[in-house]
């Protein structure tokens, strides 16, 4: 075995019981946040396709994760009485969060920069009050109560929320969680690096670098950008499905600007179409406002007692934490070899 398959082995072993060791060292409720930081890579890697790869900055990205969540509750909860099965629902939130993808960018395409960034930005908070106001005079997403008793996953008779024994060990339903949304990542990972690497791929980094340049050459930037909103909200779709079946219930306050701006921070900060930046930036801003929680027990131990409000203390430190990164490593904490390149050009 050489010594790139045995990193691939040790890599699947250590993702496989990572769960299992997250739970012995810090408690059921971090294995949660596993499944949401898992969640949040596979939104992460579909703006990083918009943002990224075509440099189409988008600030309303959260709408697809809003739309592919609702279709999910439309088909499996009680609200219209459909309880179609997971693999029929998946694919239809994906669908109608592409079709939408086209629909945002087709208005769009002679817009760049900021003026798109306003555009998307408005396009998310119309999702976001249309499916807060939705409930009358026909009920259609139940307002800003939400929509709950949404259908777990299940194959077949086999509830991924249910506690199930597998080869002589135990598996809670945020375990089994853990591996589905582990499956979708992976998928997210293969489908972003062959994307990366076809001539689609390197299309959009021409449009990205200079789009009158790029059409210049033959490219067909209409397309290729309508492509790139399709594929990042189809990314975002499959991720909003996953996540109504998850938590079992969702409102429209769960997908409000502040999500699309953390989603996009994850890529600035990890390394703008850098696919393991993307990856780890995810994984980081998801896990550090919650490690930013336990500010209120770090004063009581070093200070005898709390002077700061946890919550505010949390917010500050996250974003000086933010800002310090941008200062010292504006390319991000995993760039690219060509965006380091450009940066350490950009300051010479």
């Amino acid at each position: 075995m050489g010594p790139r398959w045995l990193v691939f082995f040790l890599l699947a072993v250590g993702l496989a019981a990572l769960p299992f060791l997250v739970d012995v060292g810090l408690g059921r409720s971090w294995v949660r946040l596993l499944d949401l930081a898992l969640l949040y890579v596979i939104l992460a890697l579909g703006l990083n396709i918009v943002v990224g790869y075509a440099g189409l900055l988008d600030l309303g990205y959260i709408a697809f994760y809003a739309l592919g969540a609702y279709v999910y509750a439309w088909l499996s909860s009680p609200i219209f009485g459909l309880h179609l099965p997971f693999w029929a629902v998946l694919p239809l939130s994906a669908a109608l969060a592409a079709l939408f993808g086209v629909l945002l960018g087709a208005p769009t395409l002679r817009l760049r920069g900021d003026y798109l960034a306003i555009v998307t930005l408005g396009f998310g908070e119309i999702i976001r009050i249309f499916l807060n106001n939705l409930n009358a005079p026909i009920n259609i997403t139940n307002g800003p109560q939400g929509i709950n008793l949404i259908d777990p996953v299940r194959l077949g008779s086999f509830d991924l929320s249910q506690s199930h024994e597998l080869f002589g060990y135990t598996f809670t339903g945020i375990h089994l969680t853990y591996y589905l949304f582990l499956l979708f990542t992976l998928m997210a990972i293969f489908i972003s690096m062959r994307l990366e690497d076809s001539r689609i791929g390197r299309a959009w980094v021409a449009i990205r670098e200079d789009e009158v340049a790029a059409a210049a050459t033959g490219i067909n930037t209409r397309n290729l950008k309508l492509l790139a909103f399709a594929m990042g909200a189809t990314f975002g779709g499959v991720a909003g499905g996953l996540f109504a079946s998850f938590q079992g219930f969702i409102s429209p306050e769960s997908f409000n600007l502040m999500e699309s701006i953390m989603i996009l921070c994850m890529i600035v900060l990890g390394g703008m179409g850098h696919i393991p930046g993307v990856i780890f930036g995810a994984v980081v801003l998801t896990l550090l406002p919650e490690a930013l929680r336990y500010t209120g027990d770090w004063q009581r131990e070093l200070l005898g007692q709390i002077y700061i409000d946890p919550a505010d203390l949390r917010m500050l430190l996250f974003g000086l934490a933010l800002v310090v990164v941008m200062l010292y490593r504006p390319a991000g904490l995993l760039p690219s070899t060509r965006r380091r390149r450009e940066f350490a050009d950009a300051r010479e």
